[in-house]
């Protein structure tokens, strides 16, 4: 059971918005287009069960996790699993923003007055969950327990009390019906498979168990398995049961109710227990959308070792967590929440496509898998997984022909770009890995003497800790000051306490026509490089002072900085290094 608010939250919580999104598209018919509800819920629940069981295949399969990445890339290609990365990253992207709207959505229409701070609310939810996985909480399973069980077991009964004997059928629902007049769209195939494409924004999830198959105890496949079928059945039961009160209670789209709240209005009222299952609802949303905070980070760090992201993709935080993969889906969440307003209706359109992309890619993977193997009963497997690619790519084509204008165009044009980017990333790090001749033997290390030049300002517990460190690192140390033209009294300041000090380290006095202390050290080291010590190794080694409070930094000039970054630009081979020394009561100390 522990699996269900694992890892099946953001299926079983789809049906917040999935009958919702089908009335919203048949309202265009007129209020008669309506009674088709239940016939494209059940087509949807039809296509369900085709998936529940090819995806139990998966299960089978691939034991170690099954994600559509893992499968294609294993039977298909490197093209397909590019295909599959980047519609899993844009799926997980809008699970985020379409759980946390459509829970958000929830909240307002039990409480209207909130709908003005509709996006504030939504940005807060995101940064509640963000900060929760930044902080490796997200992924504990019994905490979600409770509100999933209040979630099931409260709509279970919404159905079964709105099927026998409803409280409140006739309830005077909130906000103002926005079902036509008059048809706007004449109901046909057209408009059967525009309700069709939205509806199935209930089924997305349903792949989320058998990528996660390790994290089930022994014996696994079974678990997971079972874990599958009850998934199937319980969200099956929940969108069969909500299309029939749909038409039982004539319920339409309303300025600022989701058809779920007045569902459950008319079933039990508007008193304690609407209260307590919107809140459930809001809850498990808001969890359900941590569910892609756990693929997505994970996904990122797989496509970072295959060299498709950046390799800082694949490391953990202080909390074992992928940080960067979670500011990176929260930021993408948040740039779609704030575009939409926070309107769910308006993600729908964008959602389901790579969804079903992930689905498609998956099951022809796994036909092939089976192909490959021939284990026991291998035809009728490949069948199985065969009829469910060839029945979710024609989804896909439906969503993306019916749904293009509406939204679905960003998807199309955001896959084709990740993957370029993933293209792009790769070669670099292939031309990278030539450059170093990784996976080739290196010639054997050669030592060359360390030439190390300071720059100082004068006589100090700074200059001589820096020269002490400077002493350690190289065969030959030179100290180097700046002196300006108006200011012919201080080069003999400092040469004399210099002698004075004898440090056993030469200085050198670097003349300045203005007053700078950069172009003097450049035209050094040019020369340095320009005398024959190109068999040396150049350090440029810039002591800095380290202040006890941040804001006595500001007081500092800041050279070092300046410094250490034009000696960069202007000599790719002399290596910098700012050797810091940190000031405390007790004066000057080695950071």
């Amino acid at each position: 059971m522990q699996g269900l608010p694992a890892l099946s939250l953001d299926a079983l919580t789809s049906v917040a918005y999935g009958p919702e999104a089908i009335v919203v598209v048949l309202a265009a018919g007129g209020s008669a287009a309506l009674r088709l509800t239940l016939p494209v819920e059940l087509v949807i629940v039809a296509l369900l069960g085709l998936l529940v069981a090819s995806y139990r295949q998966v299960i089978a399969g691939y034991p170690r996790g099954g994600g559509a990445y893992a499968v294609s890339r294993a039977n298909l290609g490197a093209p397909a699993s590019e295909v599959a990365a980047a519609a899993l990253i844009v799926d997980y992207t809008l699970t985020v923003a379409v759980s946390i709207a459509a829970g958000v959505a929830a909240l307002t229409s039990a409480f209207p007055a909130l709908v003005p701070v509709t996006v504030p609310l939504d940005l807060g939810a995101l940064v509640v969950v963000t900060v929760l996985n930044l902080r490796g909480l997200g992924e504990a399973a019994r905490a979600f327990m409770l509100p999933t069980i209040v979630f099931i077991v409260g709509l279970l009964l919404v159905i079964v009390i709105g099927l026998v004997h409803p409280l409140h059928p006739h309830l005077l629902q909130p906000g103002r019906p926005l079902t036509p007049t008059r048809s706007l769209e004449p109901v046909g195939v057209l408009l059967l498979l525009k309700a069709f494409s939205s509806g199935c924004s209930a089924l997305t999830g349903v792949e989320a168990i058998a990528n996660g198959v390790p994290l089930f105890r022994e014996p696994r496949v079974r678990r997971a398995k079972q874990t599958e079928l009850l998934l199937g059945v319980l969200l099956g039961v929940m969108l069969v049961g909500l299309a029939l009160l749909v038409l039982r209670f004539h319920i339409g789209p309303r300025s600022h109710q989701t058809v779920l709240s007045q569902i459950m209005g008319a079933s039990i009222g508007r008193g304690w227990a609407y209260y307590l299952v919107s809140f459930a609802v809001t809850v498990t949303l808001g969890l359900a959308a941590n569910t892609s905070f756990g693929g997505l980070p994970v996904l990122a760090s797989l496509l970072a070792r295959d060299n498709y992201l950046p390799h800082s993709f694949a490391i953990r935080g202080e909390r074992l967590v992928y940080n960067r993969g979670i500011l990176v889906l929260a930021i993408l969440a948040a740039a779609l929440l704030v575009a939409v307003g926070g309107d769910t209706n308006a993600l729908i359109p964008m959602f389901a496509i790579g969804v079903f992309t992930g689905f498609t890619l998956a099951q022809a993977g796994m036909a092939v898998h089976w192909h490959r193997q021939r284990p026991p009963r291998w035809a009728a497997r490949a069948a199985l997984n065969a009829t469910g690619a060839l029945m979710t790519a024609a989804a896909t084509t439906v969503f993306v022909l019916t749904k293009f204008s509406s939204g679905a165009w960003v998807v199309v044009v955001a896959v084709p770009v990740l993957i370029l980017l993933f293209r792009s990333i790769r070669r670099y790090y292939r031309r990278v890995g030539e450059l170093l001749a990784l996976g080739e033997r290196p010639p054997v290390p050669v030592r060359r003497p360390t030439l190390v030049v300071v720059p100082v300002t004068g006589v100090s517990r700074l200059t001589a800790a820096a020269l002490s460190e400077a002493e350690s690192i190289g065969d030959g140390v030179v100290a180097v000051t700046v002196q300006f033209r108006d200011e012919p009294e201080r080069a003999g300041h400092i040469r004399a306490e210099w002698e004075s000090w004898s440090p056993g380290v030469r200085l050198l006095i670097l003349r300045s026509e203005y007053h700078s202390v950069v172009r003097p050290v450049l035209r050094f080291l040019d020369l340095v490089a320009a005398e024959g010590t190109s068999g040396h190794r150049v350090v440029v080694l810039i002591p800095v002072v380290l202040t006890s409070r941040w804001r006595h930094r500001l007081l500092h000039n800041q050279l070092d900085l300046a410094l250490a970054s034009a000696i960069r630009r202007h000599r790719k081979d002399v290596m910098v290094a700012r050797f810091p020394v940190r000031l405390d009561p007790g004066g000057a100390r080695h950071s």
